[in-house]
Parts: structure tokens; sequence; C-alpha cells
């Protein structure tokens, strides 16, 4: 018995064939979890990797195949069967959901070969590969995208600025299976950032006056592992970027942004600029999210058509005085992170473009510099 990418994984289970012979198959299931602890499972279909399972007579077990089809749920794990078997109250643990479609299977197979059984003993040993969350991620298995969500585990993506938007996009790539997200922010953690960021900070956590990137290592360390710190982007540290498969800028524009830009230009790093600009009119606010990715692929765009501001803005933009706007903040992170998901292959992307805006006014989006 095993857990891998959120399911419940039972092996050398004894069933028969249409041959009317003896052979072992998996039995998986979603896994529902409450932490490290497993709640009453929500599904009592399981999946089946073998082929059809028969009576002692070698006929099809019909009564419990609810469909075939060969599916791959995650990495090196591929079914071939889905079966149903509700008692009226459902299961009440995956102990009874497991050993009753052992059962099912298993007794066939002894009237042929008595000694047919599930029941192996096995020495095992834990394997070296730890997940990088401390606890299962069975959102990805109970939704039956776990080997596409395994398409998002690169080995490093760093985070440049953890205002507003850059705080979203930490808490939507936390819940990937990236190895390491560096941190790049060493302003403090104030009472206006936490109006504008994900989740709820307590007054005695704003008194600690934590830098950003300590606070959300805090945050987030509770849930994963991988989570390193460092300060602010510049001449001393920006060649740790050399070091990342990707990168999200998500600071102001000046001189720190155009350093950092040029150098993950020179270093072939792929990376995504996220910035927006409001303004007031008529006593209500509208404004342009901009999103702009730059791959090795394509890089012209972001000089050849200004696609990246890099100067520090103008007293005209009101975002500049920190309006707290989180809901555009997490629009902003959000149309970023779907870009970033793309490029990985985890979303179709028919279009590669490399430059989207966001309207607020029209409720508009736009795509351009299509690769």
């Amino acid at each position: 018995m095993d857990v891998r990418d959120g399911h419940l994984v039972l092996q050398h289970v004894p069933y028969v064939t249409s041959n009317r012979e003896v052979q072992y198959g998996t039995l998986v299931s979603t896994l529902h979890l409450s932490g490290d602890v497993t709640a009453r499972p929500d599904t009592h279909v399981v999946e089946f990797a073998g082929s059809a399972p028969c009576d002692a007579a070698g006929q099809r077990m019909k009564a419990i195949i609810a469909s075939e089809s060969t599916r791959e749920l995650a990495a090196g794990l591929q079914v071939n069967f889905s079966f149903s078997s509700k008692p009226a109250d459902g299961y009440p643990d995956y102990y009874a959901k497991m050993t009753t479609y052992v059962a099912i299977l298993g007794s066939p197979a002894q009237q042929i070969d008595p000694q047919a059984t599930a029941m192996t003993f096995p020495v095992i040993e834990l394997s070296d590969e730890e997940s990088v969350f401390l606890y299962e991620d069975t959102a990805s298995s109970r939704a039956g995208i776990a080997a596409i969500t395994a398409k998002l585990g690169l080995d490093r993506v760093a985070i440049v600025g953890l205002g507003g938007t850059g705080s979203y996009i930490l808490d939507l790539v936390a819940k990937t299976p990236v190895g390491q997200i560096h941190l790049f922010d060493d302003d403090l953690f104030a009472s206006h950032n936490a109006f504008r960021a994900p989740g709820a900070a307590s007054v005695e956590e704003l008194r600690r006056r934590p830098s950003k990137a300590d606070y959300w290592a805090d945050k987030y360390s509770k849930m994963r592992r991988g989570v390193v710190t460092h300060g602010r982007i510049g001449d001393e540290n920006v060649e740790t970027l050399h070091e990342m498969t990707f990168v999200f800028l998500a600071l102001d524009g000046g001189d720190a942004k155009k350093l950092a830009a040029t150098k993950l230009e020179e270093f072939g790093v792929p990376f995504i600029d996220v910035g927006m600009g409001i303004y007031e009119v008529d006593g209500s606010l509208s404004g342009v999210l901009r999103v702009t990715t730059s791959t090795p692929q394509m890089r012209e765009h972001v000089w050849q058509k200004d696609r990246i501001p890099f100067t520090d803005g103008s007293a005209n933009n009101d975002y500049a005085r920190n309006i707290q706007i989180a809901d555009l903040n997490a629009l902003n992170a959000s149309l970023a992170v779907i870009r970033w998901k793309q490029w990985c292959g985890f979303y179709v992307d028919p279009e590669v473009e490399h430059f989207s805006t966001y309207q607020v006014d029209g409720n508009i989006i736009a795509n351009e510099d299509v690769a």
C-alpha cells in the first residue's frame, strides 16, 4: 500500500482473467484528508490497473465495472477501469472501502487458487524523494489532474517584489509542486500591506515588523518546503537569478527592475513582469493591468515596444500612492500565473502571447506580441 500524488494505491490485488487465470492488479482511490489524517471517503468509486476482472467461470464482473478507459492519474500511475460498488450508507473509512473491493475481486481468485491473497506483508523502504508539501495535494488527485500538475514541478522559481501583486503570485505558486520558491524583498510588512495581501495578518505579527520575505516565508512554510528568502534585488545578489528556472518580477519600476530584466535576458531565464496603472475618473477608479512575458524565444518586444516601464511612475498614477485594491492585485497575479502555467504546458496556449492587458472600465483583456 502506498500514497502517491494524493491517491491511495493498493497493489498485488488478486483477480481472475477471462482465461480463468489468477493475476494481480492495483486498486487506486482518491484520498480525502484533513491535514495528515484520513477523512471519510468522498466517493465509493475506485480505479483499477489490470485487465477486466472476471468471476471463477471467466465471466466479466459487469456489476462493478463502471467504465473502461486507460488513463494516467499521475506520473507512473495508469489505470484501465473504474469500479463502482456502493453500500447504502457509503464507506465509513478507507479500510472498509479498500478491503471490500479486495474481497469482491479476490473471492473468485481464491476459488481457483486458495493461496491467492493481497496480504503480502512486504518490507517497505522509505523513498529519499519527498514531496515539497507537508501534506498530500489531494486537490489535484480529486480533480484527476495530478499528471498535468506535475508539469509545474520546476526546480526553482523566484518572485522579486512581495507587495500586493507579488504576494498573490506567491499564494498561487506555493500551491504548485515547484521545488524551491525564492523571495526577494527586504521591505517591512506593515499594516497597509496586510490590506492588499492574501490571508489575515495578526496585530502581533505586524508589531514584530518582519521583512516581507520573512513574513511570507513563515506563512507558506506551514504548507510546504523550499521557501528561500533574500533581500532586495540589487548588484550584490542579482547573480542569484542565474540559478532560477523562471522568475516573476513584481516590483516598482526603476533601476532594480531594469537590472533584473537585463540580467535575466543575459542568463537566458524566462520571466514575467507585472504592473498596473490606476487613475481616477469622476470620483471612481479605472486603470490597466499588465502582464509582460519574456522568454529566450522572444525578447525584443520588451525594449522595442517599451512593454516594461523602467521608470518609477508618475504623480498621476494613484497606485503609486499605495491605494489599496486587493482585488486588482489578485487579478494581476492570477493573469501572470495563468500565463506561467501556459508556458509550463499546464494550460492550452494557442497564441503564445507575450503581452496582455486588462482594462478595468471595459472589462477587456487584450493579447499582443504573439510568438
